[in-house]
């Protein structure tokens, strides 16, 4: 198996075989008695340490049991599927433009009951214009050099971002106030985008905070992330939509949305900054 052309995917791949190795050191078990015990040959316990070769869940789940490290089996196995993962929406992001992605999670979002979603850059997809997405998206086509599909991709985030208006899902979003601030698109287009979000803010099944630039921290901002219930997060960096499964991670992910909620001003405060960014664009 070769380096794979994105780093964070290599990495992933490469921290998984680190930790197999550091479980098998703790156990105090060389390769050879590894390999017997699970049945394979030591060459395979060898590809597996240098991330030559993927473990399949059964690999895993055999590799802890010769370590005594059952309890670590649902947290690598997680790991190693978010990997894949990871490496498939690459792959689909590189190849066949945006708006595949857009439409890869339509599933997900139908079957989630609560998203919690933190952003610091730009306005949750969630509650984009389509105005706003087309600049947006297009800049991110740009920048990747992925096919030009922006209208498509548009069209389908927002045939997507219909659960919005679905009672039974919840959704609570805590913005940095950077994000109201910055430009986007042009000043007709964040204004129609910042109008949108006040509306959206009225919604029922929304909760909707603002971190303001005056608030002291308890939390630092961090890049945007999405939480799905309880079970995943999905996190974009420049090269990979990384989907994040372990339970410790969503966990980790989980503890972060909290405490960046304890900075965020809600109801008529929260407008209020909408207001304020909206008339700055006079």
């Amino acid at each position: 198996m070769p380096p794979h052309p994105s780093s964070s995917v290599q990495k992933a791949r490469e921290d998984l075989a680190g930790r197999l190795r550091e479980i098998r050191r703790d156990a105090g078990i060389t390769g050879r008695e590894l390999a017997a015990r699970c049945g394979w040959s030591e060459s395979k316990s060898s590809r597996i340490e240098n991330a030559k070769t993927p473990p399949s869940d059964a690999d895993i789940r055999a590799w802890c049991r010769a370590c005594g490290a059952d309890d670590q089996t649902s947290d690598l196995i997680a790991a190693n599927r978010q990997s894949a993962d990871a490496h498939v929406q690459w792959r689909r992001l590189q190849r066949s433009g945006l708006r595949r992605l857009q439409e890869s999670t339509g599933d997900l979002y139908q079957q989630t009951n609560v998203f919690r979603v933190y952003v610091s850059d730009v306005v949750p997809g969630f509650r984009q214009t389509p105005g706003y997405a087309t600049a947006l998206l297009s800049s991110i086509a740009d920048f990747r050099g992925t096919p030009d599909d922006v209208s498509d991709a548009v069209a389908a985030r927002m045939r997507r971002n219909a659960v919005l208006r679905n009672c039974a899902r919840r959704f609570s979003f805590v913005l940095e106030e950077s994000v109201l601030r910055y430009r986007i698109c042009g000043a007709d287009t964040m204004a129609a985008q910042l109008g949108h979000l006040l509306g959206v803010m009225d919604l029922q099944n929304v909760a909707v905070g603002v971190i303001p630039f005056s608030a002291e921290r308890t939390a630092w901002p961090m890049p945007t992330f999405t939480i799905f219930d309880d079970t995943r997060v999905h996190a974009d960096t420049l090269d990979a939509a990384l989907t994040l499964i372990q339970p410790s991670q969503v966990e980790l992910y989980a503890r972060a949305f909290d405490r960046l909620s304890q900075g965020a001003v809600r109801g008529a405060a929260a407008r209020a900054l909408v207001v304020n960014a909206l008339a700055s664009l006079d």
